[in-house]
């Protein structure tokens, strides 16, 4: 689902809370140390995000924030901030070219460059949460 969240608008705030989940607490986001990724530059997308994307001549950049049940990648076109929330059943990511990591939602999709070892080890945290592997789990491999 590709939304614009630039206004508060009840109506969409529900209905992404509804496909992804609320925020994670406060304690969730300490135990998952932190829940949003750093800034991506976005190499390609989907034509729909695309054509917004044309619009103005600044860089393509993007972040992604973690819910329970989803993710939800975040950019800007003009002054308006889209949304594309993705819940995890719908999540597929794939790590393309040894610095690009491919994100889809049925026929949407954006590719990333991953530049730093931070983007590499958020990418793999999205992928153990969505598995089902509890924080703790995760400490303990490292």
């Amino acid at each position: 689902m590709l939304v614009n969240i630039s206004y508060n608008q009840p109506k969409i705030r529900d209905k992404i809370n509804t496909e992804v989940g609320k925020t994670f607490t406060l304690l969730e986001r300490f135990r998952l140390n932190g829940t949003g990724s750093p800034k991506l530059h976005i190499t390609s997308s989907s034509i729909d995000i695309h054509n917004l994307l044309v619009l103005d001549n600044n860089a393509n950049i993007c972040n992604i924030e973690m819910r329970p049940n989803g993710i939800i990648v975040m950019f800007r076109s003009l002054l308006e901030t889209y949304a594309l929330v993705i819940p995890y059943y719908k999540l597929k990511i794939y790590k393309g070219r040894a610095e690009e990591y491919s994100i889809y939602r049925d026929h949407y999709f954006i590719k990333v460059k991953a530049g730093s070892p931070a983007v590499h080890k958020y990418m793999m945290k999205i992928i153990d949460y969505k598995t089902g592997i509890a924080p703790t789990q995760i400490e303990d491999m490292q």
